[in-house]
């Protein structure tokens, strides 16, 4: 039965010795709607070596949770191949490689004309499209046929790429927001023969140089940083697997796992195919069974001969071998399909899945199945968004499974909690006023086709909880309240009259009615407090449907409640605080770098300049306050503890990296500050004092 896949435009290499040709493309971008944030090409890839975008755009390579610093993979890239004319071929997306993708290098064989492009089902998206799949869609067009890469100027041969199969891929990634989906990336591949030659026995794979490391703990670099993960294969979900054996343990605890989803043919599925698990040691030559293959023919080998095809006996052998900490690579792959004629295609889709150890009591390094609990039931879920509508998973359209009326089988759909609550959140002094509209009440489930709003949940964080480890945000939220219908039987029964105002509310410069109203008071000023509002449904007994909530993590607001906006320096004067400032203040936790400092100045007006001096009358730093465009931004403890582009701020608060214009570390000592508000003209001066 077929499938939808969208729809792409298609180029090719032709010949790269015409000049003025449209030059080749690498680009890279970054999930951002599940808590999985990971770097994805235009070619396929995922991950990117800790170098290049790393290093100078601050892309994750694959980090969970997002802004926890917790990585899981080095690079990875998708494995084809066959026989052409009885002789095996094969084209890779990456291989090892000790600083992964670069132009022409030997392994990274394909090549794309477009770049990466996005979309999203989220209405209130820049990226909206109703062709979207999932909450952020990646998509791209690549193939193997070309053996230089055409920079525009000059051509670059690919090295020892010298017989493409001829294939041209349809590339999409899918993530999603929602709190059961937001531990996996989909990465679906549609490929086409658009040779004149038909290829056999084709195998089609994904190959992960998984590395699990706290990179806020160890950076990234030299052999002690990844050797220290461990491997396996779990056979009834087609995945393979790494975790954090030795490495970053009690800052890691970490699984990640390749995990293959389906293959079809054509639109249908092939039988005959099965799945194949290879692992080996990162460019090792010596093993005789775990090496890493360097031609065409030792690659095709790997592709169509998995590991777990060996007698139990010599399984088992490697299986308790892989587990111990090295460093290591997996390829997961299908096959074989007999034939693929010019013009056929295969569809094939894996996930990249991630899940944080449940810990058992015993070690990382025992890899129980206690502790893979968590990420089977990830990759679970990874599979059933795959199937969607074929709820019987038999790959035909039975009665009752066509959800959308269209005739075919829709993949990549997944049962959807109501819409996320708009939200307001007003930062006060001592106390976090939260405000949410009704537009979740009339959200539609795609699969029972109701309105089958409950309530809403509210969470915060506890004061601290950035800054004592590993940043798990979605772990951290704490349930505050929670209240749903009245008159169903479900849930707690609570009503929403305390929380239902009068009146709705507009605020200047928004068009949104807010309709609930909730204060959090005896609020820490200056401190983070993350808030999250949730709405959730009532389930389905009917299509078996548990009670689904909408993504926290799509809805987070970071608050930094504070001092109002000063008026008058006669009635509220400006001030620092912590006064005196000790190093290392509380708030500053585990970062040991001295950018990561921070105390504030409060009571400021609304346009203020600040200025800091010595005793002596030297000018130390100066910058200017604007309570209207304020994000903490100025400041790096708001990009490692916090996130600019998502904080708000009382309006008369700003913080300082306790760091000189040229970004000196300043010494103990007392110094004096001037505020002058830059509306009225009036002076204010103060002093603090550094101790260290």
């Amino acid at each position: 039965m077929i499938h939808k896949i969208g729809t792409l435009s298609c180029f090719f290499l032709l010949s790269l010795a015409v000049l003025g040709q449209q030059p080749d493309i690498y680009e890279e971008k970054v999930t951002s709607a599940a808590n999985i944030c990971t770097t994805i090409s235009n070619l396929g890839l995922i991950g990117n070596a800790f170098g290049g975008s790393f290093n100078v755009l601050g892309y994750p390579s694959c980090e969970y949770p997002c802004g926890s610093g917790v990585e899981h993979i080095f690079e990875g890239g998708l494995w084809v191949g066959g026989l052409i004319n009885g002789t095996e071929a094969v084209s890779t997306g990456a291989v090892d490689s000790p600083s992964g993708y670069s132009t022409g290098r030997s392994g990274f064989e394909f090549s794309a004309k477009m770049p990466l492009s996005e979309r999203s089902s989220l209405t209130g998206s820049p990226f909206y499209n109703p062709q979207a799949v999932s909450h952020q869609d990646f998509y791209s067009t690549f193939t193997d046929t070309a053996t230089s890469l055409f920079t525009g100027t000059s051509a670059i041969p690919i090295s020892e790429h010298l017989t493409p199969l001829g294939l041209k891929m349809d590339f999409q990634s899918y993530n999603w927001n929602y709190s059961f989906a937001n531990f996996f990336v989909i990465l679906n591949f549609r490929i086409t023969n658009i040779n004149t030659t038909a290829i056999d026995s084709l195998y089609l794979g994904y190959w992960v140089d998984g590395v699990i490391r706290n990179v806020n703990i160890t950076p990234p670099g030299g052999t002690a940083f990844f050797n220290k993960s461990g491997n396996g294969y779990i056979d009834s979900l087609r995945m393979g697997y790494e975790f954090d054996a030795l490495g970053d343990i009690g800052y890691t605890d970490s699984y990640v796992g390749t995990k293959l989803l389906g293959i079809e043919k054509n639109g249908n599925c092939p039988p005959g195919v099965n799945a194949h698990y290879n692992t080996w040691q990162f460019q090792n030559s010596a093993d005789p069974v775990l090496f890493f293959p360097t031609t065409d023919k030792q690659r095709y080998g790997k592709l169509s001969n998995g590991l777990n095809h060996l007698s139990t006996t010599q399984w088992e052998q490697i299986q308790n071998q892989v587990q111990s900490a090295g460093n290591r690579s997996n390829l997961l792959s299908i096959g074989p399909i007999d034939r693929l004629n010019p013009s056929e295609y295969i569809d094939v889709a894996f996930a990249i899945v991630v899940a944080r150890r449940v810990l058992d009591g015993n070690p990382a390094s025992a890899n129980t199945p206690a502790q893979r609990a968590t990420l089977i039931q990830n990759a679970q879920w990874a599979q059933t968004a795959y199937y969607g509508e074929d709820a019987n998973r038999n790959c035909s359209l039975d009665p009752g499974e066509d959800k959308n009326g269209d005739g075919l089988i829709t993949r990549f759909v997944l049962p959807s909690p109501p819409s996320v609550p708009h939200t307001k959140v007003v930062a006060k002094d001592h106390s976090i006023e939260v405000y949410w509209s009704d537009n979740s009440e009339y959200s539609v489930d795609p699969i029972s086709n109701k309105q089958d709003f409950e309530g809403y949940r509210l969470y915060k964080t506890a004061v601290g909880f950035d800054v004592q480890g590993v940043t798990d945000i979605f772990n951290s939220l704490r349930l505050i309240a929670e209240w749903d219908k009245k008159g169903n039987s479900l849930g707690f029964e609570t009503g929403m009259e305390k929380i239902r105002l009068q009146q709705p509310i507009i605020f200047e410069g928004d068009t949104t009615k807010y309709y609930y109203k909730y204060v959090f008071e005896n609020i820490v000023n200056g401190w983070q407090h993350i808030v999250s509002l949730t709405a959730f449904d009532g389930g389905d007994k009917v299509n078996n449907l548990e009670s689904l909530e909408s993504a926290s993590l799509a809805n987070l607001r970071h608050i930094f409640a504070g001092k109002p906006e000063n008026e008058d320096f006669k009635t509220a004067e400006p001030f620092v605080y912590p006064n005196p400032y000790y190093a290392k203040a509380s708030w500053e936790g585990i970062s040991t770098f001295e950018e990561d400092r921070k105390l504030i100045f409060a009571n400021l007006p609304k346009h203020a300049e600040v200025s800091v001096y010595t005793v002596a009358g030297d000018l130390v730093d100066a910058f200017e306050h604007n309570a209207e465009t304020y994000n903490g931004g100025d400041t790096k403890w708001f990009s490692t503890y916090s996130n600019p582009d998502k904080a708000t701020f009382s309006g008369g608060e700003h913080a300082w990296d306790l760091l000189s214009a040229d970004t000196q570390v300043i010494s103990r000592g007392l110094y004096l500050f001037v505020v002058r508000d830059l509306d009225s003209g009036n002076i204010f001066r103060g002093k603090f004092v550094i101790i260290k």
